[in-house]
């Protein structure tokens, strides 16, 4: 099931791509020595690009931000793979993308945020030594 376009994503154009279909995804970014990091992540796929949102302050949108190449998988919860991976590329959406974002990862994983939300929230309370920051929303274009 094709998830609604978000405004900011309307205007680009239909990619046919490889289809993700799956509730977790691997995402492989590098640090600046090369050394390969591996992220389960929640995601919807929208016009051939994958949506995943995460913290800004993480350390997968560090290494992104310094090489936007990463590798993508489908995977299970604890990150084990269950598909081939897949080179790729990365970009963080602007601000305004992130609130049309999070309703497609809402009506995907609706059941999942009743308990996993809360859970979070506490999670990042008990975080005394790190600030708060804001969500981001990453792009992931699999190459052909």
């Amino acid at each position: 099931m094709e998830e609604a376009v978000p405004a900011g994503l309307r205007d680009r154009p239909a990619k046919a791509g490889r289809i993700f279909a799956g509730r977790y995804l691997s995402i492989t970014s590098y640090k600046r020595d090369g050394t390969a990091v591996s992220t389960p992540v929640w995601f919807v796929q929208q016009d051939g690009r994958l949506l995943v949102e995460t913290d800004g302050e993480s350390g997968k949108v560090k290494r992104i931000r310094h090489n936007p190449s990463v590798r993508v998988a489908l995977c299970t919860a604890s990150g084990r793979l269950r598909g081939e991976l897949v080179m790729a590329t990365a970009e963080l959406l602007p601000e305004s993308e992130v609130t049309s974002v999070e309703r497609l990862l809402m009506h995907k994983y609706r059941a999942d945020m009743i308990v996993i939300r809360p859970l979070r929230l506490i999670q990042s309370a008990l975080r005394l030594g790190r600030p708060r920051t804001k969500n981001v929303i990453i792009a992931i274009t699999p190459d052909r």
